[in-house]
């Protein structure tokens, strides 16, 4: 059994086709990326997933039970966190308080105001952001934002976290330091489906890649695969693309 599938999921918005009649899947300790063009339905099917939209046709089953008709929040509480591709903090709130939001809010069980913050410390001590937890959120830096974002998902206790775009906007440093943070989650348990343009960063992180293309699933397959298939170089790559070995 899978530990999330999706079958047959599609969006519609009016007579437009957003997601269309695409099937996927990720496995326990997997990390599965997920590219293709700007438009090409990748964040739709994070929205999904993750009940922020409900999808027009499909299933989504999430170790074998079928998730689509719950709520965002009991989403979250089984076990499914997320990061935005623009970051969503409390920009004038702390650090610390921001990730106790999603310990007090997003688990399946009930914590005590000093059970999140110890949960809160422990977290943002595994994404090196201790240093900054009495700071306002909106001070940080756009790394640390999206660090702070990835803080706050790990508070609910995830088993499948979905990753949106972390490494946009960061410095060739910086995004060597995601993909190794990436690497720490998986060795957490954690299991991870990432959209991302970096390409680099993600075909060197990735054990299994899906490439949508106007809403449509065109290829799948490993990283090296997916690199040298024509028709994702025609529509997205441009040439073929270097995969770290």
């Amino acid at each position: 059994m899978h530990l999330l599938e999706g079958k047959g999921v599609t969006k519609y918005f009016g007579g437009l086709a957003a997601v269309s009649g695409v099937d996927f899947y990720v496995d326990k300790g997997e990390i599965l990326g997920l590219i293709g063009p700007n438009g090409a339905g990748k964040t739709t099917l994070f929205n999904a997933i993750s009940a922020a939209l409900k999808p027009t046709r499909g299933k989504i089953f999430f170790k074998g039970r079928d998730i689509t008709p719950l709520p965002a929040y009991r989403i979250c509480r089984l076990g499914i966190a997320r990061t935005f591709q623009t970051v969503k903090i409390f920009p004038h709130v702390p650090v610390i308080r921001n990730v106790m939001v999603g310990a007090l809010f997003g688990t399946g069980h009930r914590l005590s105001a000093r059970e999140a913050l110890k949960k809160a410390e422990e977290v943002l001590e595994f994404v090196d952001l201790t240093d900054y937890k009495d700071v306002p959120a909106g001070d940080l830096t756009l790394a640390n934002q999206k660090r702070l974002e990835v803080a706050r998902a790990l508070a609910t206790d995830p088993e499948l976290l979905l990753l949106d775009e972390l490494m946009a906007g960061l410095t060739p440093t910086e995004v060597a330091e995601a993909s190794g943070d990436i690497q720490q989650l998986r060795q957490r348990g954690i299991t991870i489906i990432m959209i991302e343009h970096v390409m680099q960063a993600i075909m060197s992180v990735s054990d299994r890649i899906i490439v949508l293309d106007y809403g449509k699933k065109i290829a799948e397959g490993t990283p090296q695969e997916v690199a040298a298939n024509e028709k994702v170089i025609e529509v997205y790559l441009g040439e073929e693309c270097d995969v770290a070995s």
